[in-house]
C-alpha cells in the first residue's frame, strides 16, 4: 500500500514511510538483488555510470533557517533540492523507502540531519527500480528513497554536507539514464556523504 502516514509522538510530527524493507509491495522484490559492487571511488563510479556530480554552495545561515510552521512552501535551489530553509524541528522525513514523496521541506530537513536521499523518477526502468530497492535493503542506514516526477534525471542522490560552516554545501549525483554502474555510483555517494550534515543526528 503506497503513501505515507503521519505519526504523532508527543508534540512531534514525524513523516513515516510505508513499504519499508521486506514488504511485499512490488513484484520480485524478495528475490531482487543489486549487482556486486565493483567501484568504490565516487568520482570514478559517477564517470563510469555517466552521472554528474554537482555542488550547491550555501548562502550561509539563511539556508539553516526554519519556516515559521510546517506546511510552508519554500522555493529551493536545485532539482532535486539539497539545502535551504525547511520545516521546524520535529517535522522531517524519517529514514525509509517511500512510495509517495514527502514534502521537499521535510526532506531538506532530514538532509540537514545527515541523511542521503535517493530520488527515483517513476518512469525509471523496472530493472533500475528493483536495483534501487535492493540497494536500500542491503544498507538503509540514514537513507531515504523517494519518487520525484519532475526532475532532469532518471535517478539522483543528494546530501547536505556541513563544510564549510555555517551553511555547508549541497551535493548532487544526477544520472540521466540507468545502467548497472548507477548502483555503484549511488552506493559510493551514500557512503561518502551520509552522517555529514550540519546537524548530524543518529
Amino acid at each position: 500500500m503506497g503513501g505515507r502516514v503521519i505519526v504523532i509522538v508527543g508534540a512531534v510530527l514525524l513523516l513515516a514511510p510505508l513499504g519499508c524493507g521486506g514488504d511485499d509491495g512490488g513484484a520480485g522484490r524478495d528475490d531482487a538483488s543489486a549487482p556486486e559492487q565493483q567501484v568504490f571511488d565516487l568520482a570514478d563510479a559517477a564517470r563510469q555510470a555517466g552521472c554528474e556530480l554537482e555542488d550547491t554552495p550555501s548562502r550561509g545561515e539563511a539556508d539553516r533557517l526554519h519556516t515559521e510552521a510546517p506546511g510552508v512552501k519554500v522555493e529551493h535551489r536545485g532539482n532535486p533540492p539539497t539545502l535551504g530553509r525547511h520545516w521546524p524541528p520535529g517535522y522531517q522525513a524519517e529514514d525509509g523507502f517511500y512510495e509517495e514523496a514527502p514534502a521537499d521541506e521535510a526532506l531538506v530537513h532530514t538532509m540537514e540531519h545527515g541523511r542521503v536521499i535517493v530520488w527515483v523518477k517513476p518512469t525509471l526502468s523496472a530493472e533500475g527500480q528493483e536495483s534501487v530497492r535492493a540497494m536500500f535493503d542491503e544498507d538503509s542506514y540514514q537513507l531515504v528513497v523517494t519518487p520525484r516526477v519532475a526532475m532532469p534525471y532518471a535517478v539522483a542522490a543528494t546530501a547536505w554536507n556541513r563544510d564549510p560552516e555555517p551553511g555547508g554545501t549541497g551535493r548532487t549525483l544526477g544520472c540521466p539514464r540507468w545502467d548497472d554502474g548507477v548502483t555503484d555510483a549511488l552506493r559510493t555517494f551514500r557512503d561518502e556523504h551520509r552522517g555529514n550534515g550540519p546537524e548530524p543526528i543518529p
